[in-house]
């Protein structure tokens, strides 16, 4: 488990142990939702640098009559 403490500016680190690995970097913007009583970032990407990004993923479904 990582802890972190808010300053009295309320900022937060990102332990060092769960940033690199996800490769947050410095001045990344960080999309904040609180979900009931807890706070999640999801790091914010715009459209263009998710293009490509589920390469290799199987795209063969079985459609309905009707939706071909």
């Amino acid at each position: 488990m990582q802890l972190a403490t808010i300053s009295p500016k309320f900022q937060v680190v990102i332990p060092r142990a769960i940033r690199e690995p996800m490769g947050i970097q410095v001045g990344q913007k960080m999309q904040v939702l609180r979900y009931g009583n807890r706070i999640e970032l999801i790091p914010f990407k715009i459209a263009k640098e998710l293009r490509g990004f589920l390469r290799g993923i199987d795209t063969t479904i079985e459609r309905e009559g009707d939706r071909v």
